[in-house]
């Protein structure tokens, strides 16, 4: 039996148009979300939605994700940038001896850690 409450998820509000109340989603599992009224509800619900979400992995012979481990994301995004930036990008990526993928990904987790001692 798993310990469902090892996984994380993320829980921001829905606006009016989307119905309101909050909604959970976990970050291990692109395919299960739910919602509730309160946070409370929302977390019961996500619970029960991250239960079914398992069963019905092991049921198909599926790998279950284990807790915090990225999931289902691939570690690939494409981004469409303007061509000066893209420009200033390729020449920085050339002085620094690295491609331009080594590049961004440092400067994404440089600016990860930033915000995240804030």
């Amino acid at each position: 039996m798993r310990d469902l409450s090892k996984y994380p998820f993320e829980i921001p509000t829905l606006s009016q148009d989307d119905g309101g109340g909050y909604l959970i989603s976990f970050t291990d599992f692109s395919e299960c979300i739910s919602d509730g009224e309160t946070i409370a509800e929302a977390i019961e619900n996500g619970r029960d939605a991250l239960q079914e979400t398992i069963a019905a992995l092991e049921s198909l012979e599926l790998p279950v994700p284990e807790p915090d481990s990225g999931g289902t994301h691939s570690g690939k995004f494409i981004q469409r940038v303007p061509k000066s930036i893209h420009a200033r990008l390729v020449m920085r990526a050339k002085q620094e001896g690295v491609s331009m993928n080594s590049l961004v990904t440092s400067m994404l987790a440089e600016s990860l850690g930033k915000r995240e001692t804030v």
